[in-house]
């Protein structure tokens, strides 16, 4: 039995999404800024793209704008807002468990001359309304905020923390990486107070090197990368129409049933902590229950080293995450697992497991059995 449980790294790519995709390629080649036939082809698929999107987000098509992925959405929205509201102020705010694509933009920018505020998380992983509150001031012009940790899968109140960054100061920018969250929760940027947000297409059951930067109207945000002026001049290239197309038909397909799928995510969730928590010396982080992301289960093996336990498991064929893969090849520990208080012993024993749609209770099953084989004939042979 084949058992994929690192859905948080990538997806397969919906079968649907990927027949578009290879129409576009094959037949439907046009480039959508060419004023003959073909390219009015493409541009339709454009157009089908951009009013997916803001059907989702319930928002103007004019807000939607399509990168590379979820690292250039981030970057576009952290460096090009920074850099368009400087002579506003240079204090920026983030937290201390982002994605390496919102902290390596925040250091650049700390380098240029900005102030970084990181705000600290609890043991499960959220942030503290009172820390973010204290931390808004009038020179802020930016706040960065994850909604679903990609390591543990603890959710930030980010529907609260807008309401109060915009009563705080309302000039000041709120960006939500929004990259784990996306095709899990529905996501109203207007309503929720969010003047931008990423999502990512291979996280959904898209395609690979597509990405989403919703950006509203009014936010003052300076391009990061010139050239043809497509996309309004915000990001410039030739658009990937494929992965476009792909993206916006995963997004549709993942949105169809949600509440459904998201009840079955938290079934599988479940099963999987429950009996992994039997297990001896293993321990649970982030969010507990349904206060936590439906898809992501991290859990610390004592004794156990993260990359060992993670081989043993691929040779009975089952796949998971020895923490984020984005962060797989630093020998450094993570700073999400440090951040909540992780025991030092505990931060190279760490495995993410995490679901997507097609994943089953009998897989659940056959890797926990596994596991309560592997883990304790690991255990053992560590000792000698």
């Amino acid at each position: 039995m084949e058992v994929y449980l690192d859905n948080s790294a990538t997806t397969a790519c919906f079968t649907e999404a990927a027949k578009l995709m290879h129409k576009i390629m094959c037949e439907d080649y046009g480039n959508p800024s060419s004023l003959h036939r073909k390219g009015v082809e493409a541009e339709t698929y454009l157009r089908y793209a951009n009013e997916t999107f803001a059907t989702l987000l319930k928002a103007n098509e004019k807000e939607i704008f399509f990168t590379s992925g979820g690292t250039e959405s981030d970057n576009i929205a952290i460096i090009g807002a920074a850099m368009a509201n400087h002579r506003s102020g240079r204090h920026l705010i983030t937290t201390k468990i982002e994605h390496p694509a919102v902290l390596q933009p925040m250091a650049y920018l700390e380098n240029q001359g900005f102030e970084v505020t990181y705000l600290s998380v609890d043991r499960e992983g959220r942030i503290s309304l009172q820390e973010l509150e204290e931390a808004v001031r009038p020179d802020t012009i930016l706040v960065s905020i994850m909604h679903t940790n990609n390591e543990i899968g603890s959710i930030q109140p980010i529907a609260e923390a807008g309401a109060l960054i915009k009563r705080k100061n309302p000039n000041t920018l709120f960006h939500v990486d929004a990259v784990q969250g996306f095709g899990k929760v529905r996501f109203y940027p207007r309503r929720m107070h969010i003047d931008m947000l990423s999502a990512s297409g291979h996280k959904v059951h898209g395609p690979k090197g597509i990405g989403l930067l919703y950006m509203r109207d009014g936010a003052k945000v300076s391009p990061i990368m010139y050239g043809g002026g497509q996309q309004r001049g915000i990001r410039s290239g030739t658009e990937n129409l494929p992965g476009i197309a792909g993206f916006a038909k995963a997004a549709e397909l993942v949105y169809q049933d949600l509440d459904h799928d998201v009840e079955r995510f938290y079934g599988l969730r479940k099963m999987l902590t429950e009996r992994i928590s039997r297990m001896d010396d293993v321990t649970i982080n982030g969010c507990p229950g349904r206060e936590g992301a439906c898809h992501i289960v991290s859990a610390s093996f004592r004794g156990v080293r993260s990359e060992v336990l993670l081989h043993a498991l691929e040779d009975k064929g089952i796949y998971v995450s020895a923490g984020s893969a984005c962060a797989a090849h630093k020998p450094q520990p993570s700073a999400t697992l440090r951040a909540v208080g992780v025991e030092k012993e505990l931060l190279e024993s760490t495995i993410r497991f995490s679901l997507s749609g097609f994943n089953t209770e009998e897989e659940i099953d056959y890797t926990c059995r596994n596991l309560e084989e592997i883990v304790p004939m690991l255990r053992r042979y560590t000792r000698h």
